[in-house]
């Protein structure tokens, strides 16, 4: 044979680097390990996150119960107060339920000029917004100090 075609052939043998793969099983087991970490750290993230989490519940808790106690405490001392704030908030219910039923007529009639124009839905905002906040606000206020106790003498949560 020449040596030409003893070039063009291929190698009956290749070399292997054992040393690649010997590599890549420790950046494999070092990948392992890194992930394990990373895992650990999310964890422990994860359980600080769940302890904070219980410190504000148990703080909202305790202002719930603290408010709650001295509106039970009020109505106590207050008891024909008390009444007639149940009696307003009735009444006061009942005005607005007739608000409300003026203002879905005004957004139903004009539905179209609310929409195309800011002007007409800023003038409608005006209109209705602050009075809407405000007896609502005043309902709520009625609402949680005519709140009647609870038959096991229990305070009413607000």
């Amino acid at each position: 044979m020449s040596r030409e075609s003893q070039r063009t052939r291929p190698p009956l043998f290749s070399q292997i680097d054992v040393s690649q793969a010997a590599h890549a099983a420790a950046s494999s087991a070092r990948q392992d390990t890194e992930q394990s970490r990373l895992l650990r750290e999310l964890l422990s993230a994860q359980d600080r996150q769940n302890e904070l989490l219980e410190e504000l519940v148990n703080q909202l808790g305790a202002a719930h119960k603290q408010r709650a106690t001295e509106l039970g405490q009020w109505k106590q001392a207050n008891p024909h107060l008390a009444h007639s704030c149940r009696m307003a908030a009735e009444a006061l219910g009942k005005v607005q339920a007739e608000f409300l039923g003026s203002l879905t007529a005004e957004i139903n009639a004009n539905y179209e000029s609310l929409l195309d124009g800011e002007f007409m839905l800023n003038e409608f905002v005006d209109r209705f917004g602050p009075r809407m906040a405000h007896l609502n606000g005043l309902l709520q206020v009625l609402s949680q100090l005519s709140a009647t106790p609870n038959p096991t003498g229990a305070t009413n949560a607000p």
